[in-house]
């Protein structure tokens, strides 16, 4: 993903006033651009790096911007920019593992309206929204909702039903998504591909939808997380490979790790019970119980299968914790 100062977005794809119902220029200007810095020695700083740029928008008027939470995981410093030029801090709030929601409170008084908080349920398949980042129109994608459909992501996550929209933006992290009543109804969290028959593969944004905000918001600004026991997490990273399960990577010091789970094993079944694909091994782990549960795992490797044992952990004790401001 490109910094925040050198892309735009093609004119032909970038959202036109008449368009839409709404103030497209009063809701793009509740959109920050987000720069977050990490601790070299913090957990995720391999795989996510220690400078992370994307985006986030305003959704209350006290300064509260809804971002992507692996923007600002272990963030240590972050500034949020506006579109007049603008810079002022922030401090993270809370970031939450289920949904990928993050959330950053700007430290200077902001003087733009919040963008309201949509329903994302009420999105329908062909519906017309604005894929917006910081910087205005030229910075935002006039995009389509093309799917609402499961969704599951080799770092142990699962949506029900995310949506998923084209044309792709191409700084899709943080982006805030505009539904036809001018407001939020989705956070931008991936770019992916799709197969098409007889042409080249389509790019994709997956986007989580805002409805999973709604119930967890409060516990957020209350606790920093959602006031819940923490699922079981494994410390792997697993994909579908003709529909079997194969571990693609495993977090150095995690359950995982010190289970001697490896890259390359096959992941038959979980509790006795066989998985066939990435969600259903995610949430046969996470049936078992809460973080800190042993979680039974068969595993195929070098021509033999074998029972192995994993103690799951809370996968925020690995992490840096937001330092006060």
């Amino acid at each position: 993903m490109r910094s925040a100062s050198d892309w735009s977005v093609p004119p032909l794809v970038q959202p036109k006033p008449e368009d839409y119902a709404f103030d497209l220029d009063q809701a793009l200007a509740s959109v920050v651009g987000l720069r977050a810095i990490i601790p070299a020695d913090a957990f995720t700083a391999e795989t996510l790096g220690t400078e992370r740029a994307g985006h986030g928008v305003v959704i209350r008027g006290n300064g509260l911007v809804l971002t992507i939470g692996y923007l600002i995981t272990e963030a240590e410093t972050i500034w949020l920019t506006f579109n007049d030029g603008r810079a002022v801090p922030g401090h993270v709030l809370a970031y939450d593992q289920a949904t990928g929601f993050g959330l950053v409170q700007a430290l200077a008084r902001l003087d733009f309206p919040a963008l309201p908080i949509g329903n994302s349920a009420a999105i329908e398949i062909g519906e017309r929204v604005v894929v917006a980042g910081a910087g205005g129109r030229q910075r935002s994608v006039a995009a389509r909702v093309v799917a609402k459909q499961e969704f599951a992501g080799y770092w142990e996550y699962v949506l029900d039903e995310a949506l998923f929209t084209t044309p792709a933006h191409p700084n899709w992290g943080g982006t805030a998504v505009i539904g036809s009543a001018g407001t939020v109804i989705g956070i931008g969290s991936l770019q992916l591909q799709q197969a098409r028959e007889n042409a080249p593969p389509e790019n994709l944004n997956m986007i989580v939808p805002i409805d999973l905000l709604k119930p967890i918001l409060d516990d957020l600004l209350k606790f920093g997380r959602p006031n819940c026991p923490a699922r079981p997490w494994l410390g792997l990273y697993a994909t579908e490979i003709e529909d079997r399960i194969v571990v693609v990577g495993v977090s150095d010091k995690g359950p995982a790790h010190h289970a001697d789970v490896r890259t390359g094993d096959l992941i038959l079944a979980v509790a006795g019970d066989v998985v066939h694909s990435l969600a259903d091994f995610f949430r046969r782990i996470w049936s078992l119980g809460d973080a800190g549960i042993d979680v039974p795992i068969t595993l195929y490797r070098d021509g033999r299968t074998f029972a192995a044992r994993v103690t799951s952990g809370d996968r925020n004790t690995f992490l840096k914790a937001p330092k006060m401001h």
